[in-house]
């Protein structure tokens, strides 16, 4: 995909993030990049279809890596590029490539430069200077330790602000198709009760993608209904046909405004 040409307006360019952290799997830490990646890659054309989560495990690590690349566009991960003995990530995916890994001469310069005193330069942080053989570096603005690209595999850090510097700095090398829009509805009535119609505008729709997502307001059941799809007037003809089955139903819709 890294040399692919501008794709055609109906071409679904997808992604897969895989956040690797024993941290994340025992609770410790909350992921917040997903919810970030997800929305910045949307805006470019980029559909986030999978996320997994895996532990320090170079042989997990590998076999996730090398599974992912091949069925998606893009693959980002996050985690495990830091200066502790349980940073893998960088070796498993030389490994996944089937390459050595070494110092990167930019990288180290980067980092005695930003380190300044010698004495500060640690042999653990030096380790952040290591990349796969044949990887380019991913600009990082915040703590300049950088990340690395492999292909169509992207590799960052796991600290959210991090992340989204990585993020910014390598996005206009990304190629998308056609972005996501995406509608609420919200009504009063419990899943069960709107279910059937909801089903018959699906089968309507079959181009669009309807969401229903239940949950309590003021103690009284409710359910945000979200419509997504890549045509403007498609979204618009089945956000149109709910607010009708919905309001005969007496379920109260409310379209939420679009922020």
């Amino acid at each position: 995909m890294s040399e692919k040409a501008a794709p055609g307006p109906d071409t679904v360019v997808t992604a897969c993030l895989v956040i690797i952290g024993n941290e994340i799997l025992s609770g410790r830490t909350r992921d917040a990049n997903l919810p970030f990646l997800s929305t910045e890659l949307n805006k470019i054309g980029v559909r986030l279809m999978e996320c997994r989560v895996i532990p320090d495990i170079e042989s997990v690590i590998v076999d996730t890596v090398n599974e992912v690349r091949r069925k998606f566009d893009y693959v980002f991960t996050t985690g495990g590029i830091g200066p502790t003995h349980d940073d893998i990530t960088a070796d498993a995916i030389a490994k996944a490539f089937g390459v050595g890994i070494s110092e990167h001469p930019e990288a180290v310069d980067r980092l005695t430069r930003y380190y300044a005193d010698p004495a500060l330069f640690t042999p653990p942080r030096r380790r952040m200077a290591r990349i796969p053989h044949g990887g380019t570096l991913v600009d990082n603005p915040v703590s300049v330790a950088p990340g690395f690209r492999m292909e169509n595999v992207f590799t960052f850090a796991g600290v959210p602000m991090i992340v989204e510097g990585m993020f910014l700095a390598m996005k206009h090398l990304l190629v998308g198709g056609r972005p996501v829009i995406s509608r609420t509805i919200r009504c009063s009535q419990p899943e069960g009760f709107i279910a059937e119609k909801l089903g018959a505008v699906q089968d309507q729709h079959p181009d669009t993608e309807i969401g229903s997502y239940p949950a309590f307001r003021q103690g009284k059941p409710s359910v945000s209904l979200i419509i997504r799809g890549t045509d403007a007037a498609k979204v618009q003809s089945a956000v149109d046909d709910l607010l009708v089955a919905l309001t005969a139903l007496k379920a109260e819709p409310e379209e939420i405004p679009v922020t």
